[in-house]
């Protein structure tokens, strides 16, 4: 069963760039650009709620024209590394975005998060978008939340690229007010915690260095 705050994102484009970065073998420019493309996608679900401000302008044809401004600001913060893929599709769409990162890396023995770096600009009155394209334990994605949480946040969505039942269900179970939306929720974790069909890993792919 699908957890409340997890949004499967199922328009067709998004499953075609998806199967791209799937596939082991695109190489690493056309699988960054995939990701930016997806990541626009994804940016655009995770924002549709947004609130406008009403905003009156004056087109080059006639003034008086109602149109809309975003009422609230926008943060992006990316999970290191793999998060960084993400940042400029991201940017593409909310270019007046501030970027925070935050540095978890995942011990190997215990599969559990590791921080090593968090720098954060003001969160409070923003939506805050968490970029971490790999939800596998979960345990990343809601440590990144309980320190955005911490810092002030409290309009925070997470935007990843693929999720599995058990990344899902600890979201679920932290964070249950904090939405999540994905292009792929796969099967399950392998022993290594790894996740399955998944896409290999992430930042290995967007950046070119070996597993």
């Amino acid at each position: 069963m699908t957890p409340p705050n997890l949004t499967v994102v199922q328009h067709p484009l998004v499953v075609h760039y998806l199967t791209v970065i799937r596939d082991r073998r695109t190489a690493p420019r056309e699988y960054r650009e995939m990701t930016r493309r997806l990541s626009w996608l994804l940016v655009a679900e995770a924002t549709a709620d947004l609130p406008l401000l009403p905003t009156e302008i004056e087109t080059p044809m006639e003034g008086g024209f109602v149109g809309g401004r975003l009422a609230k600001p926008t943060v992006l913060v990316p999970v290191l590394r793999a998060g960084l893929g993400m940042v400029e599709g991201a940017l593409d769409l909310l270019g007046e975005s501030s970027i925070g990162y935050i540095g978890l890396q995942r011990d190997e023995e215990t599969a559990r998060p590791v921080g090593y770096y968090n720098k954060l600009p003001p969160v409070s009155g923003a939506r805050v978008l968490v970029l971490e394209p790999m939800l596998a334990t979960g345990g990343s994605l809601a440590a990144a939340v309980d320190l955005v949480k911490a810092a002030g946040a409290d309009d925070i969505v997470c935007v990843c690229v693929v999720t599995c039942p058990e990344g899902a269900e600890t979201m679920a179970e932290r964070h249950p007010d904090t939405p999540v939306y994905t292009a792929g929720h796969d099967r399950e974790l392998d022993p290594r915690k790894y996740i399955l069909p998944g896409l290999g890993d992430m930042g290995d792919r967007l950046f070119g260095t070996p597993h």
